[in-house]
């Protein structure tokens, strides 16, 4: 199979021919059809993550069609089209029994954990505990983003911090996540400001909703949202995993607010001093988030389906797989509005 592969932190990706993954016992193999290309996979390929050993390919926001299976798997056969979340538990562990998939303590993972999905197949284990039926009406590359960015900011929302109809919610990051969480909130009902540093995806949240949008160039960003939802906003989402927009998130939140830490630290932001007078003192709700357990992909489907949410702005990139290196590069400064989706795995 064609792949490209990581030889070298922060050095351009390999496209390589590599023998096709064999089945796992309880897994699948799939024909990657698309495979969203992630800030996730950018920490990976800066090599921030202990987990990755070299030479390695990333890729973990994918959608495929089932093309071998191994012994124990009961759910799917050949030919199916499934979406797989980042995360694959076990489905067999007290947390996963419990429906608390993300803290399974056997967990795979597709990129940091095994090989990703910059390849034309990939091995899924568990399939049987995680795929979901990729339904007709959805394409792939929009189906691709079903795997981490969607998933992540819906289970974030409605999850976690439980927003409600109504409340304001406060975006840190207008990237893939953040945009998710932008159109994901506005189809729950409630109001939205967009908090960024680059001027064109301030003007591509507001294009796509957002009652309101904060340059965090200008000023005092908790300020400008307290003043913005008179008192504060009822949750805060902090996208990026840094030290400066968690604290802003947290400075943002009116009394009783809630905190959801989506963005991924890392580095010199895997340990943050943060206002926690502010938590005292507002009494502040934090949560930690990460993926979504794959028992929850109906109630988003049936969200999607019933026309709350339409998700088709959120591709803004095809790319094949050689355009892969490219675009983890951006992430190194302002990467432009929207995700990117390899599409052509031949190229």
């Amino acid at each position: 199979m064609r792949a490209a592969r990581l030889s070298g932190w922060r050095q351009p990706l390999d496209l390589v021919d590599l023998p096709d993954p064999e089945p796992p016992e309880g897994g699948v193999v799939l024909k990657v059809l698309a495979c969203g290309i992630c800030r996730s996979d950018w920490h990976v390929w800066t090599g921030s993550d202990p987990d990755v050993s070299l030479p390695h390919v990333p890729g973990h926001e994918y959608c495929g069609e089932v093309v071998a299976t191994g012994p124990g798997v009961r759910r799917w056969r050949v030919g199916d089209r499934v979406i797989a979340p980042f995360i694959l538990a076990c489905g067999a562990c007290p947390a996963c029994a419990a429906g608390e998939q993300t803290t399974c303590a056997n967990q795979v993972l597709p990129d940091f954990t095994a090989q990703g999905a910059f390849a034309e197949h990939v091995a899924v284990a568990h399939a049987d505990a995680n795929l979901t039926t990729l339904p007709d009406a959805i394409a792939p590359e929009l189906a691709a983003a079903l795997g981490c960015r969607v998933t992540t900011a819906w289970h974030a929302l409605t999850g976690r911090a439980a927003l409600r109809p109504g409340e304001w919610l406060a975006v840190f990051g207008g990237g893939g996540v953040g945009i998710s969480a932008l159109l994901l909130a506005r189809g729950l009902g409630a109001r939205v400001v967009v908090v960024d540093v680059v001027q064109e995806k301030l003007e591509y949240a507001r294009s796509l909703g957002a009652d309101a949008v904060v340059d965090a160039r200008a000023g005092d960003v908790a300020a400008a949202i307290r003043e913005i939802t008179q008192g504060g906003a009822h949750v805060a989402l902090e996208a990026l995993g840094v030290t400066e927009t968690a604290c802003g998130a947290l400075n943002s939140l009116r009394k009783l607010g809630r905190m959801v830490q989506v963005g991924m630290p890392a580095g010199p932001h895997t340990e943050m001093t943060l206002p926690m007078d502010v938590v005292y003192s507002g009494q502040l709700a934090i949560y930690g988030t990460r993926g979504m357990p794959a028992w929850r992909y109906p109630d988003l489907l049936s969200f999607i389906n019933a026309g709350q949410v339409d998700l088709s702005p959120l591709v803004t990139r095809r790319v094949a797989l050689s355009g892969a290196a490219d675009e983890l590069a951006l992430f190194d400064g302002p990467a432009p509005p929207g995700v990117a989706v390899i599409t052509d795995f031949a190229n």
